[in-house]
């Protein structure tokens, strides 16, 4: 009973917490308050049940446990705008100019795990848990632009003179996994079958109303219903994952995983907004990790990732698509290029691979430490800054410090990560005598216990 009401009672808090912009784009950089001790590294050193997220084949080396754990995320947005030699005339769209820190900076976001012993070589777990997200919320600041060819130049309140602007991500998972290990115990692989559900909301975006599918199809005449301002809505649907562990060595072991492409429902509030009619599928990954015990007490971890973001159209796709448009003043023909088209606008961003350095180091039977930093080129170009206003997801390097405390009844663990501030500068796409400046920090704190079963 304890462990249906600790499962139930998380799952409820996975799907009433926010995630905000997560670490790496909007994937988190760990799955774990020990993975996250080591930024992420360690995925052939598995510790913890929440490995299943990175890799299930590593549930084969993780002993019997319930895992409860929490983040506290708090991210810094701002951006700003320069002053313009356009300001709204000649068919520009001007931002400002602004300089605006969003808000909504703190976010808890929690997990749950737990693992079974099936017989001495297979194993099954199941766990909840939040992975990434962009919350936003940008209060003030103008824009100007005329609505039409022969209208008035106006100035605006909100970063799209719409009011206040913003989106808001929440992604919660289930996680169910299976795990064979081989009879000399050095080889194991594993299965998950991952189910998702993701909630949406955006507002202050109507200024857009004129370059969607639904306006240009209709010759103008019909504002679209699904663009902004609709409140939250749900979006289901999953995928899977694949994993294998290999130790040839006693001091040396290798893993790698797999995690398929999520196939989610649409989003239909907002299919004016997303390409694909609504849609926003989550983007496969893939992780490769190497591990070295130089002494059984020290273990040093090299990890990287690599997430396919540019292959989810709303996502990917770059804001220039949308001069395709047959109503975008720039000649296009394309209705498909029009926001919610099959081929509309996305964030623009890129695939990204992170590198990611750990070590852990067992002092005595009671206290471990953990360090680790990771690297990344964020996924934003410069020509794509205008649209992420809503997602500045900009950060690159994550340095963490982690440790775990041992009793009689279980492990007590923690990690904090820093995520220095970065920049990404680029001239607004609808007036390019203005540059846009997209800036984020962040500091985690993730807490964890794990119970002896």
């Amino acid at each position: 009973m304890k462990h249906h009401v600790l499962v139930a009672g998380a799952f409820t808090l996975l799907v009433l917490a926010g995630a905000a912009h997560a670490t790496n784009g909007y994937f988190t950089d760990g799955a774990g308050v020990k993975s996250m001790g080591m930024a992420g590294a360690g995925s052939a050193d598995p510790s913890e049940i929440m490995i299943i997220a990175t890799n299930p084949a590593g549930l084969a080396f993780v002993p019997d446990d319930l895992e409860v754990g929490l983040e506290l995320f708090s991210p810094d947005r701002s951006y700003s705008t320069s002053s313009s030699l356009a300001d709204g005339h000649g068919g520009a769209f001007t931002i400002g100019p602004n300089n605006i820190t969003s808000g909504n900076r703190l976010f808890p976001i929690p997990y749950v795990a737990l693992r079974r012993q099936i017989d001495r070589r297979n194993s099954i777990a199941i766990a909840f848990y939040g992975r990434g997200g962009m919350d936003t919320r940008w209060v003030g600041g103008t824009a100007t632009f005329a609505a039409g060819p022969t209208a008035p130049i106006r100035t605006l309140p909100g970063t799209f003179g719409m009011g206040n602007t913003g989106v808001d991500l929440m992604q919660g998972f289930v996680n169910v996994s299976f795990a064979h290990l081989s009879a000399n115990r050095q080889f194991a692989v594993g299965v998950s079958l991952i189910m998702a559900a993701q909630r949406f909301t955006a507002e202050g975006l109507g200024a857009f109303a004129g370059y969607t599918e639904a306006f240009a199809a209709s010759g103008g005449t019909v504002l679209p219903t699904a663009l902004t301002n609709n409140g939250a809505q749900m979006s289901y649907g999953g995928g899977a994952s694949v994993g294998i562990e290999w130790r040839p060595l006693p001091r040396w072991a290798f893993a790698a995983a797999y995690t398929s492409k999520m196939y989610m429902s649409r989003f239909t509030h907002y299919g004016d907004l997303f390409a694909g009619h609504g849609s926003f599928d989550i983007p496969a990954s893939a992780t490769v990790g190497l591990t070295f015990k130089p002494t059984p007490a020290v273990a040093l971890s090299f990890d990287t990732q690599r997430i396919w973001y540019a292959s989810v159209a709303s996502v990917g796709n770059p804001i220039q698509n949308l001069f395709q448009c047959p109503t975008a003043g720039a000649g296009g023909t394309r209705l498909s290029s029009c926001l919610g088209g099959s081929d509309g606008p996305g964030f623009g961003w890129g695939n990204m691979t992170i590198y990611k350095l750990g070590a852990q180091w067992r002092l005595d039977p009671t206290w471990t430490v953990r360090f680790g930093v990771s690297q990344a080129a964020q996924p934003i170009p410069a020509s794509q800054v205008t649209l992420n206003i809503l997602a500045p997801g900009v950060v690159e390097t994550h340095i963490a410090a982690g440790f775990t405390r041992r009793t009689a009844g279980g492990q007590f663990s923690m990690a904090f990560t820093y995520v220095p501030n970065h920049t990404v500068v680029g001239a607004n796409t609808f007036d390019p005598t203005q540059t846009i400046a997209l800036r984020m920090h962040q500091f985690l704190l993730d807490f964890g216990y794990a119970w002896n079963q």
